[in-house]
C-alpha cells in the first residue's frame, strides 16, 4: 500500500485498516510458527504498512492512538478496562 493511498483515507478508515493489518501480521506470525510461510516478505510489508498508517495518524494529530484502539477492542469484546 502506498503512502498516497493511505493519506486519502478518512481517519476512521485508517483505524479499521490498522486493525486489519495487525490481525494480518498476527496471522502471518502464527503461520510462520506452525507451518512454512510461503513468502516471508509479506510480514515485512505488513509491518511497514502499519508504520505508514501510524505515521499518517500522527501527522493528523491523533495523539492517543493506542488508547483509542484498546477502548474499541474493549467495546467489541464487551470488557471494561
Amino acid at each position: 500500500m502506498k503512502a498516497s493511498e493511505i493519506r486519502e483515507m478518512k481517519t476512521e478508515e485508517l483505524y479499521s485498516e490498522l486493525d486489519r493489518l495487525r490481525r494480518y501480521v498476527f496471522d502471518l506470525r502464527s503461520q510462520a510458527v506452525t507451518e512454512k510461510l510461503q513468502d516471508p516478505s509479506l510480514l515485512t510489508r505488513a509491518r511497514r504498512d502499519i508504520a505508514r498508517v501510524l505515521t499518517v495518524l500522527n501527522e493528523r494529530g491523533e495523539k492517543t492512538i493506542e488508547q483509542q484502539e484498546s477502548h474499541r477492542a474493549a467495546l467489541a469484546t464487551g470488557k471494561r478496562a
